[in-house]
């Protein structure tokens, strides 16, 4: 499946209003922004968490599926790999290969006790981003003249975005009493955030593409995605090399 229609629209033409543009590059990259804070684990639930023991399914879904629902890094690639995704059987596929990734290793990391450090992670996370905004324009192909494998990419970042998760609920310094069954339930809520969230993206999504506007403002919206994941790179690497 080639889900990349966008190139050849771009060569019929695009012609972007300036407000247009503008509206959309400073939109994603006033996401990008909040990503630097989105991430931090909030004093209240951190507190709660470091007085509790045990099993405590509900709190962990829903400290799983608002640490998704505010990670705009994460939601962000979601958005750059269903851009061009229209059958739901693709998007389906897309997201649960990302789904796999994320949470084979946010589960592993966390059980493991991974070392690695959170703006690392994050700068990879922002990498991704950055790709998925270059392969959507297909840069790869106009530059080297290959199409990397889209679906080993998506498994491959979701592997990361999950390292990203288990370096945050780390930060949470959860009881080992009960560990097992609170990162299971962390991890549905992270579902169930994705899942969410996916639905309010797919619903906009679905009434963009009606529109003219939608191929005119294509390349814009995915260079604006791209410049949001450059800002969170150096976010993130000059936060690692300060610290």
């Amino acid at each position: 499946m080639h889900i990349h229609s966008f190139p050849g629209a771009r060569r019929a033409g695009l012609r972007l209003p300036g407000w247009a543009s503008l509206g959309i590059a400073l939109a994603l990259l006033l996401m990008s922004v909040s990503t630097a804070f989105a991430h931090g684990v909030a004093e209240g639930d951190k507190g709660y968490i470091q007085e509790i023991s045990g099993v405590h399914i509900l709190p962990f879904i829903y400290l799983g599926a608002k640490h998704m629902v505010t990670g705009y890094d994460h939601l962000l690639f979601l958005f750059g790999v269903i851009f061009f995704l229209y059958k739901l059987r693709h998007i389906g596929l897309y997201v649960s290969l990302f789904a796999i990734g994320h949470s084979t290793t946010l589960l592993l990391g966390v059980y493991i006790g991974t070392s690695v450090s959170s703006y690392l992670i994050d700068a990879i996370i922002g990498l991704s981003v950055v790709y998925k905004a270059l392969d959507n324009v297909g840069a790869f192909q106009r530059w080297f003249g290959v199409q990397p494998n889209t679906k080993a990419a998506t498994l491959v970042f979701g592997f990361f975005h999950g390292f990203g998760l288990a370096t945050k609920i780390q930060e949470y310094e959860i009881a080992s009493d009960g560990l097992i069954p609170n990162l299971l339930a962390f991890n549905v809520g992270v579902e169930i955030g994705q899942l969410l969230a996916l639905g309010a993206i797919l619903i906009l999504m679905g009434y963009w593409r009606r529109s003219p506007s939608f191929l005119r403002h294509a390349y814009t919206a995915n260079v604006a995605m791209m410049c949001a994941g450059f800002m969170l790179i150096g976010y993130q690497l000059t936060g690692y090399f300060v610290a």
